[in-house]
């Protein structure tokens, strides 16, 4: 009976001691959870190329256990730096997200390595209608002629064909701001591209006009078109030229190098064959 009761108490000191630390590591976790680390972050919207002065941060209080890597607790250390890219209000400032120090202010600051910025003057429909914005990525068509030996068809030798793709917008008209969700119809429109596109857009547009096409942004897709020309457009039989008939022979004399005996030879004329000597 003794041994009986002293088991019945082992058992529940048992289910108390588990119960004890249950409740201790629930509450350890949400003391951890509920601590936090003092991040700065943007005050307000930033745009891209802006140079950051502490009227744009703010120090706020965040996770500690969810703190991003490259954020920053002091305001002072981001005083002059450049974004590169756009920060909405609340957003913490990552070094990822700023330029090298010593870095100006603009357009020139968020050009990636190796790349090269070009302004393309659109209007309202090659422009895309206004929705060709910062961040967004777009092909280019060039409308031309193509080279013809012939002058009397240049007429007909029009195509629109895809040049470039996946071209990123760095600017539209002067504003810099990725704002995706108002198109604005602008005259200009300003592309990151690499030198060898560059010389190619500078090319296309001497010889044609320009027109942007809005593409998806995570498409990575490459397509090879052969071009719009008039014929494929309008789905104009391609006339097959047919070689020229040979203009009737009224007499055919063909002199034949074995000559007969006596400087004689024999010529042929038409069906007719006759000797003649010399």
């Amino acid at each position: 009976m003794k041994n009986a009761r002293a088991l019945i108490m082992l058992l529940i000191a048992t289910i108390a001691g588990l119960t004890a630390v249950v409740f201790a590591a629930r509450w350890m976790t949400s003391q951890t959870s509920s601590a936090t680390t003092k991040v700065v972050v943007a005050a307000s919207d930033i745009n891209l190329g802006q140079r950051i002065s502490p009227d744009f941060l703010k120090v706020a209080d965040w996770p500690s256990n969810s703190v991003p890597p490259g954020s920053f607790t002091d305001m002072q250390k981001l005083e002059g730096r450049v974004l590169k890219e756009s920060l909405l209000h609340g957003e913490p400032i990552l070094e990822a997200k700023l330029s090298p120090v010593g870095t100006l202010g603009g357009l020139s600051a968020v050009i990636n390595e190796g790349k090269r910025a070009i302004t393309v003057r659109v209007n309202d429909v090659i422009g895309v209608a206004g929705f060709a914005l910062p961040g967004n990525y777009v092909d280019i068509i060039v409308n031309t002629q193509k080279d013809s030996k012939d002058p009397s068809t240049q007429r007909d030798q029009n195509i629109s064909k895809i040049v470039l793709e996946k071209i990123l917008v760095l600017a539209v008209a002067q504003e810099v701001g990725r704002d995706e969700t108002k198109p604005k119809v602008v005259d200009a429109v300003t592309l990151e591209v690499s030198p060898e596109q560059a010389e190619k857009i500078d090319l296309a547009r001497s010889i044609g006009t320009l027109s942007l096409v809005l593409r998806n942004q995570i498409d990575p897709q490459a397509t090879d078109t052969i071009g719009a020309t008039k014929a494929s457009l309008l789905k104009i039989p391609v006339a097959v030229p047919v070689a020229p008939e040979p203009a009737p022979v009224a007499r055919i004399v063909r002199k034949v190098a074995a000559r007969a005996p006596g400087n004689c030879v024999r010529v042929l004329d038409g069906a007719d064959s006759r000797q003649e000597c010399f």
